[in-house]
């Protein structure tokens, strides 16, 4: 058995290859011509880093822009190709999203076609859902839903390009809101519910503990960066579940404000409390200055409070069952919490 992964260095990805490689075989990754040094120093923190191959490529080129000849090569003999490649940034274009989320998954199930790989498997999001309200299934994709950004929109379209290009079996994951991993803390960068913690560290050192009125900021869904690694590698390698897609969620959503809370007791901040409506959250973000000035100067940027609530539930009945009988699962936020915020004082914080 042998692997080929996109994405390899991408914050899923560099807890994904590790449990790769426990299995004991080879693992091809795709490096980009000029970052070799980046995989380097990623491959040496890897136990049995010796089996990681890198196959230089392009995610903005047709078959990946790996050479054809090794594509020839290693026809018939990868068993899963993992693609994890795409962009995530809320503020990035329309263009970007397309060519390297879109285009980028084009490209990847040419390479899997080509191959003729065991089961390709891809990463994609929640996000794929959009503004879907009620219960969204692990069956469900096109809902006629609406799309706040070209990021949501594109996880959608690229789920698409998988189900309808790619000749080959193929799997789907969706996990939602990925935070820092559970027992180091580790995380790549600012993100979701990370964009506050500038604001309760600074809560935090002012005198008095009054509880901070704040307005329904409705739901959301965290799961730390290990579990999703976990979830993937095993449920890729179960058999007869090709076809279908997966949802890594939290089974039981997160309100906003109690998440912020957790993070306000470490930060020594008050508590938040739900003083106002969900509506009044919504037209404040479209008074003059609030969006522009207000919360970017307390290190919350527009785009992170138009895309902290979850419009639906993720139902994830299939992952959950795929999951019965092991260790894989979301532990509560609370346990967990201590050393995101450790690693985001320690590394992150400005």
């Amino acid at each position: 058995m042998s692997y080929l992964v996109t994405g390899a260095t991408g914050f899923i990805g560099r807890f994904l290859v590790p449990e790769l490689l426990r299995r004991g075989e080879d693992v091809h990754v795709l490096v980009r011509a000029g970052s070799e040094d980046k995989l380097a120093r990623q491959v040496a923190r890897w136990a049995g880093a010796e089996r990681v191959k890198p196959v230089t490529g392009d995610l903005n080129q047709d078959r990946l822009g790996i050479d054809p000849g090794w594509l020839v090569d290693h026809r018939g003999s990868i068993d899963h190709m993992f693609h994890l490649a795409a962009i995530y940034d809320l503020t990035a274009s329309d263009e970007m999203n397309e060519r390297l989320n879109n285009g980028g998954t084009r490209h990847a199930v040419e390479v899997a076609n080509v191959l003729e790989v065991g089961c390709f498997d891809h990463m994609s999001s929640v996000a794929a859902a959009g503004q879907y309200e009620g219960t969204f299934t692990e069956d469900m994709l096109d809902e006629g839903q609406e799309f706040k950004s070209p990021y949501y929109r594109t996880k959608f379209e690229s789920e698409q390009i998988v189900r309808n290009g790619c000749e080959r079996p193929w799997r789907v994951y969706r996990p939602s809101a990925v935070v820092g991993h559970s027992v180091t803390g580790e995380m790549d960068k600012i993100d979701g519910p990370y964009y506050f913690f500038k604001l309760l560290r600074t809560l935090g050192r002012l005198p008095g503990r009054m509880p901070f009125p704040m307005p329904d900021m409705g739901s959301t869904n965290l799961v730390p960066v290990d579990y999703v690694a976990r979830a993937v590698d095993h449920i890729a390698h179960l058999p007869d579940l090709d076809g279908h897609a997966f949802h890594l969620v939290n089974p039981e959503p997160q309100n906003n404000i109690e998440v912020i809370n957790v993070f306000a007791e470490l930060a020594g901040a008050p508590r938040m409390i739900q003083a106002l409506p969900k509506s009044a959250f919504t037209i404040s973000m479209h008074v003059p200055g609030v969006q522009s000035m207000l919360m970017p100067r307390a290190g919350v940027p527009a785009e992170v409070l138009e895309h902290a609530e979850f419009t639906c539930r993720f139902d994830s009945t299939r992952a959950q069952a795929a999951l019965a009988g092991t260790k894989i699962a979301v532990p509560p936020l609370a346990e967990y919490a201590p050393v995101l915020w450790k690693y985001w004082r320690d590394n992150l914080a400005d």
